[in-house]
């Protein structure tokens, strides 16, 4: 099972299209895709909380992670790095064991010119998490808002098709870790 994490709490941004994209090409490739829905109901970062029994919205990330053969994140980038909600979504991970060694990758959606922040600090914190970064799953694929269809998904065929090669390396990188 591949987990979906966006970065995004706006329904309609293009990180939520490619990751209902992504779960939709999975299907259609026999894998398991699941999108995590929970970035909004985390509780702020505090490392006194970080200990059991965790805050029930944490629980749960952490048993969502801990259930994945691997991870896709797509997120924005706001004010040069990650947004505050997906990095304490990232802060909660650093004290469990769930995501190290675990394969992941990201694909950024961002214009040309325009997100490299983002995945820096991605990169610098799935370090401390001790993540195994699927390097060549690493990917930018730019999306705009024509190329989102009614159903909130990507419709171009070349995006789809870069999205199934993306989770083709995550499922192939969560078979060799396992």
């Amino acid at each position: 099972m591949i987990l979906l994490l966006s970065g995004s709490l706006r329904a309609g941004s293009t990180n939520e299209a490619l990751l209902r994209t992504a779960q939709a090409v999975a299907a259609e490739a026999g894998v398991r895709a699941v999108a995590y829905d929970g970035l909004g109901r985390l509780p702020h970062f505090n490392p006194d909380d970080d200990r059991d029994p965790l805050p029930a919205a944490v629980a749960e990330l952490r048993a969502a992670v801990d259930a994945a053969d691997g991870v896709l994140v797509c997120t924005p980038e706001y004010a040069g790095t990650l947004p505050g909600a997906f990095k304490n979504l990232l802060d909660w991970t650093v004290g469990g064991t769930e995501i190290c060694d675990k394969p992941v990758a990201w694909v950024n959606v961002a214009a040309p010119g325009r997100g490299q922040g983002a995945e820096a600090t991605l990169r610098t914190v799935l370090g401390y998490t001790g993540a195994a970064v699927v390097e060549a799953a690493c990917v930018r694929v730019p999306v705009g808002r024509g190329d989102v269809g009614e159903d909130g998904a990507v419709t171009d065929a070349g995006i789809r098709r870069r999205i199934g090669e993306v989770l083709g390396l995550l499922v192939e990188a969560g078979a060799g870790a396992a």
